[in-house]
């Protein structure tokens, strides 16, 4: 459990469960230019950093065709995030949210979500703009970016 003395006026914690329901395989590392959270932008739109995404040898193979598409999504498990909030104050906002209402880091399972520009593949090195995460971030999975489907203009947000 994190540090209680890091709650905010109005957080709410949870209890986690005792043992996890899956595993789940880091299939590399981000390398990027921001070595703490405090460092990093908010998010992914809002940088535009370059950075680097070392995939293990053994998932290049999976990199096959992703050359043909000029933005992909990474998920990536945010290591130093807690875990343990169920509601929290966001510094921007300054009253309470429930935690699945916001894009924070502390959430049960600190699973990131980015859409970055893919500028060049070396081997098992991708080249990607609009990096958002600390140096060294565990990588989870990549997905091509779709336009078409992954795009919604009209969706409402507060």
């Amino acid at each position: 459990m994190a540090d209680a003395s890091q709650i905010r006026p109005g957080e709410i914690t949870l209890s986690l469960p005792e043992a996890y329901d899956a595993g789940i395989y880091f299939i590399g590392r981000i390398r990027t230019p921001f070595k703490t959270r405090d460092d990093c932008p908010k998010n992914s739109a809002q940088s535009s950093a370059v950075g680097e995404v070392e995939l293990e040898p053994r998932y290049a193979l999976g990199l096959k065709d992703l050359e043909y598409y000029s933005h992909i999504h990474l998920l990536y498990w945010m290591h130093e995030a807690r875990r343990d909030l169920a509601q929290q104050v966001p510094a921007h906002l300054g009253h309470p949210r429930g935690t699945f209402a916001l894009r924070s880091p502390v959430r049960p399972n600190p699973i990131a979500l980015a859409t970055v520009e893919l500028v060049k593949i070396d081997g098992a090195t991708l080249v990607v703009r609009h990096i958002d995460c600390v140096d060294g971030t565990p990588l989870v999975d990549i997905k091509p970016y779709f336009a078409s489907v992954d795009s919604f203009p009209h969706a409402r947000r507060p």
